[in-house]
């Protein structure tokens, strides 16, 4: 078992030698990449929080439905750009089942991911009006979503929703959708790295403004149905997954299979619209995509241009799991709860020894417990957090990267955190906190 603190000499030179100038403002692959090297050079099991990585084993029905297709010779074969017929009715009858609300199987377009979908909506919602060129961000949000601006040379501004819920929220939108610059409105619900969650009467309040102003929302469901503080497990039953789709059709829903399904190894995933945007026509389009149909510019301009299609078995194996849970036959979606149990343990021992839960609080409810919380230690600020814990196998990253107003804080993910580690996060944290608590003494 190796002694803690980890030598601060030798997390100091790796840091240096990976070229992170400051381990604050490294992006979540850095710090993956950071800790793998410690764990090699130090001779420490790493508790890794830094990556939001599936904890739990991929939906059978899923591996058989890639098996079944691989054996009926789709390997051979490139997939439509639009999507597999199977996934995009399987789809469309997922979403029924846990939104409750009806889109159109041809509105359903594959992707490698969550991620790649919200790169698709950029490259075309950016582009809908001319003179509109920024995306507003409901923050903190997943860094890699910004990445992606900044690589298009689009615009970008962030709103920290924490101080701004309900009828709040609307009159700082209202005040910013009135300026006339904002083409996309991007937030994640349950959100990543702070596991709010916006509710029916915000997202009414969005739907609506979006349709007064013309803005597209893209609505990250990466982590659908895991608000557990509701059942919305059951499909067909209310209640649903809240979405914003119940009050605007200037919407793109990106829809993960990565935690749900736990496939983030499969990198698939769908993007869905209404057929209003879908069907909607706009001249400022051409210039780039040849077409002025939404959709068209969608399918055969942006995803053909960046991926030319999905893994065609992947694409099978996502449309068995979607089709099993539409029909309750899926247990993934009731396993995942997990996650919950897990960040309940977690935080206890966390504030156990010394630290707070930044963003404590959902609006005028407490804060519910899934994939990511996140954190703060007395007198640290979040560089100094992150590579604090850095000295006791502890990796994770800072709220930095993600557009929180929060300087000290960090995001904390508990998926790879299973329950038999859980003494061992106590034993490190205890550590952590007895030298951390000696070393503010011995300064004050």
């Amino acid at each position: 078992m190796p002694d803690f603190p980890i030598d601060v000499r030798l997390v100091q030179d790796l840091i240096q030698r990976h070229g992170i100038r400051h381990v604050g403002a490294a992006s979540i692959r850095e710090i993956v990449s950071l800790v793998n090297d410690l764990e090699e050079e130090s001779g420490c099991r790493f508790l890794r929080m830094e990556l939001g990585i599936p904890g739990l084993e991929a939906a059978e029905a899923a591996i058989r439905g890639e098996r079944e297709a691989l054996e009926r010779g789709v390997a051979s074969r490139y997939p439509p750009v639009r999507g597999v017929r199977e996934l995009r009715h399987a789809a469309a009858d997922f979403i029924r089942a846990y939104l409750g609300i009806q889109v159109e199987p041809h509105c359903v377009v594959a992707t490698t991911g969550s991620t790649n979908a919200s790169f698709l909506g950029f490259l075309v919602a950016s582009r809908r009006r001319r003179n509109r060129d920024t995306t507003l961000f409901l923050d903190p949000g997943f860094p890699v979503h910004k990445l992606q601006l900044q690589v298009l040379g689009f615009r970008q501004q962030s709103l920290d929703v924490y101080e701004y819920r309900g009828r709040a929220l609307g009159r700082k939108l209202e005040k910013i959708f009135s300026r006339g610059n904002v083409s996309t409105l991007l937030y994640s619900n349950p959100n990543n790295p702070t596991w709010m969650c916006l509710d029916e009467e915000e997202l009414q309040i969005i739907g609506e403004l979006a349709t007064k102003y013309d803005v597209v929302v893209m609505e990250d469901l990466a982590y659908l149905t895991m608000d557990f503080r509701q059942d919305t497990s059951v499909p067909g039953e209310p209640p649903f997954q809240p979405t914003v789709a119940r009050y605007t059709d200037n919407y793109l829903l990106l829809i993960s299979s990565s935690k749900l399904f736990s496939l983030a190894g499969e990198r698939v995933g769908v993007l869905v619209l209404s057929s209003a945007l879908y069907d909607s026509r706009s001249q400022d389009l051409l210039p780039c995509f040849n077409s002025d149909v939404f959709g068209h510019c969608l399918v055969y301009g942006a995803a053909y241009a960046v991926s030319a299609g999905v893994s065609h078995s992947a694409q099978y194996g996502l449309a068995a799991v979607l089709r099993g849970a539409a029909e309750g036959r899926e247990p993934m979606i009731r396993q995942v709860r997990v996650y919950g149990e897990r960040a309940a343990a977690m935080k206890k021992i966390f504030q156990d020894n010394g630290f707070r839960i930044v963003y404590a609080r959902d609006g005028e409810r407490p804060l519910g417990d899934g994939f990511y919380f996140t954190l703060s230690y007395p007198g640290a600020s979040g560089d100094q957090l992150v590579a604090h814990l850095l000295q006791f196998g502890i990796g994770a990253i800072s709220l930095a990267r993600t557009g929180s107003v929060c300087p000290e804080g960090i995001r904390a993910c508990v998926s790879q955190i299973s329950e038999s580690d859980m003494p061992e996060l106590r034993r490190r944290l205890e550590l952590f906190h007895e030298h951390f608590s000696k070393v503010e003494r011995q300064e004050a």
